[in-house]
């Protein structure tokens, strides 16, 4: 591809940021979904740099574990309404995806993140999307993107959930919302 509409969700919000601004030719839309510009150890509540602090810890001991208490705080943030079924899923990526140090040096990586200097910046069409009840990112990081973001969209989704889920209502409108921003 040439060039495409590139998304972000999550901590993939700030590295598409980056992506996007240095390689403009590239991206015709960009969409941040449940991001931020500051990552959670590096903001300047105190209370985030300490709830990162022991989600690190929580990390490095529950890490793909089944019924740990890990994954009830993880699955809690990222997907509270999830189904049992859904949140086994999670564990089980979890496992196969990454040893728990590794997840907890990631982790740690992408909370140190940093791309208020870049927002400015943005030259493409954005639209910023970010959940009402975010227990990952507070629902302030998306407003702060999108005024950081000159002439952005923004779109909020009712969900308490990071991850928009299939069977909420939510999900629905964040796909119809992208697919209007692109086509428009």
């Amino acid at each position: 591809m040439e060039k495409f509409a590139l998304y972000g969700i999550s901590q993939g919000a700030p590295i598409s940021i980056a992506y996007a601004i240095r390689n403009p030719e590239r991206v015709s839309h960009l969409i941040l979904h449940g991001g931020y510009a500051l990552g959670r150890l590096v903001r300047g509540s105190l209370e985030e740099r300490e709830q990162g602090e022991a989600l690190l810890t929580l990390i490095r001991y529950g890490w793909g574990k089944a019924g740990s208490p890990f994954l009830k705080a993880f699955s809690s943030m990222y997907i509270p309404d999830g189904t049992t079924e859904q949140i086994e899923s999670l564990a089980a990526l979890q496992r196969q995806t990454t040893t728990p140090e590794n997840a907890a040096d990631i982790r740690k990586a992408i909370d140190s993140f940093d791309v208020t200097g870049l927002l400015e910046n943005v030259s493409m069409p954005t639209l910023v999307i970010h959940a009402r009840n975010d227990g990952v990112h507070p629902l302030d990081e998306g407003r702060t993107l999108a005024a950081g973001i000159k002439n952005s969209e923004f779109l909020m989704l009712e969900s308490n959930n990071h991850v928009i889920l299939d069977h909420e209502p939510a999900w629905d409108e964040l796909f119809d919302g992208m697919k209007s921003f692109i086509l428009e």
